[in-house]
């Protein structure tokens, strides 16, 4: 098959440079490769099951149209301040101006009008004011929550206008290699499980998101593709009930705190909120489970959860930081029976795990039903336990309650995008032909980043 463009993974990145260049007139062929199932056939068992079944081949959560974007929260954050180091390499007005381009793409598709976190400034001054007491900094964002159901809606439109208007989508395909010819990327090798097949095109975009950051890492080995080892977050999702949170949820609706506690001053940081949210699992490959979060436009719980994420940077010799945090969770997952854990900050605090009888007999009730009560501090390194310990100390004084003895923290929640394509403002690597865009790339961290990169790229392939 012969090609102008082909795009590794349907996740936001790829669809907004395949929908840009449709917006610009584009009469090249574009195909898309996704490793999944079209949006409308992505379909987790666990709301019938009530608990993971651990589907083959690919968790639906995670992989097919629109990449986790369809299951997650659905929140856009607004400001280039957040989604990632995008705007290191093209500058920050061009990341903003794309950023609120993106964002009307957004609203024609149906996103809610609604913008959170831009009102209330006498309100936003006080919490800042108890942030900066506490040492940590709050960062102004304001989000567009799609919600997890509203954002599948948003997607399959995307997907739809995408077909009707000549792209290629080949779903159930996963991209094994992509083809060389001296320094020169000539396309890619793909595989539906039963025949391999080659795509040939000028231009080869890999947008594998998270999921993908590992492949990704393999491939840039063995192509010698210019990249570095990255940072890497391991951390835990937190939940709290709404009343703790509520002045927050009112103000901000999320809230970005980042500090650098003692003594090991890494930096650490909240990550998706979630009010009246459900926390989730996402299985990858070789069964590992990592936990997340949703927040839903209608459907609401009790609680507010958010991910509180430790960053690691290492030095030589090492290089695998994505294999470093895949062991931290495989550990946990072990100690869990294959189950994501969940322990409660007090008893972390008294050095004892939690019983399933003392979750029971709580004022927060867990919003992951098949989550195992355990101890998280058996699998979880002792410099990351202890940054996310003392965060939580000081963003207690931010949000009074927020580290209670109840307070429930589950484990594992890593992010897989450590690997940094090295690039230039256009996105090509040192391989002719050859870009990588989105989570997978090292550069984006979240649906918005990720989709400004798409449209980006979209522009430069016209």
């Amino acid at each position: 098959m012969n090609a102008d463009v082909v795009i590794i993974g349907a996740g936001p990145a790829g669809i907004f440079t395949a929908l840009e260049m449709l917006r610009r007139g584009s009469k090249k062929k574009i195909v898309l490769v996704e490793k999944g199932q079209p949006i409308e056939r992505r379909v987790c068992p666990k709301s019938k099951t009530k608990q993971c079944v651990n589907c083959r081949p690919y968790c639906h959560i995670t992989t097919g149209f629109s990449g986790a974007g369809a299951f997650s929260d659905g929140k856009l954050s607004l400001s280039c301040d957040v989604g990632g180091d995008l705007p290191t390499l093209i500058g920050e007005q061009l990341a903003q101006e794309t950023i609120d381009y993106t964002d009307k793409i957004y609203l024609e598709f149906g996103a809610d009008e609604r913008v959170e976190g831009i009102s209330n400034t006498a309100e936003i001054k006080e919490i800042r004011k108890r942030a900066i007491q506490a040492g940590l900094k709050l960062v102004d964002c304001p989000i567009r929550h799609l919600g997890t159901e509203k954002a599948q809606e948003i997607y399959r439109a995307i997907q739809d206008h995408l077909l009707a208007n000549g792209v290629e989508i080949l779903f159930g395909c996963q991209c094994e290699n992509i083809i060389m010819e001296g320094d020169a990327c000539k396309g890619v090798s793909i595989s539906d499980g039963k025949t391999e097949r080659e795509i040939f095109a000028a231009h080869t975009v890999i947008a594998a998101g998270r999921r993908g950051a590992d492949w990704l890492e393999r491939i840039c080995a063995e192509h010698q593709i210019a990249h570095q080892p990255g940072t890497v977050d391991i951390g835990v999702r937190v939940e709290v009930r709404n009343e703790v949170m509520e002045h927050v949820n009112n103000v901000l609706y999320e809230s970005k705190l980042i500090g650098y506690p003692k003594p090991f001053k890494n930096k650490v940081r909240t990550f998706c909120q979630n009010p009246g949210g459900f926390v989730s699992q996402e299985n990858y490959d070789n069964d590992l489970a990592v936990v997340n979060g949703h927040s839903y436009k209608d459907l609401k719980s009790s609680n507010t959860n958010l991910a509180i994420l430790c960053s690691h940077n290492f030095a030589e010799p090492f290089h695998q930081p994505i294999e470093y945090a895949r062991k931290v969770g495989e550990l946990t997952n072990m100690l869990g029976a294959g189950h994501i854990l969940v322990q409660r900050y007090g008893d972390i605090l008294d050095g004892k795990r939690t019983w399933e009888k003392e979750l029971s007999r709580s004022n927060l009730r867990p919003t992951l039903p098949d989550a195992v009560a355990g101890d998280i501090t058996s699998a979880m390194p002792y410099r990351t336990m202890m940054n996310i310990l003392s965060f939580m100390q000081a963003v207690d004084h931010v949000v009074p309650g927020f580290a209670s003895v109840e307070t429930l923290l589950y484990s594992p929640e890593l992010k897989f995008y450590s690997n940094c394509v090295k690039m230039d403002t256009d996105f090509n690597t040192n391989v002719k032909g050859l870009h990588c865009l989105g989570d997978s790339s090292g550069w984006t961290r979240g649906l918005m980043m990720a989709s400004c990169m798409g449209v980006l790229m979209g522009r430069r392939l016209v």
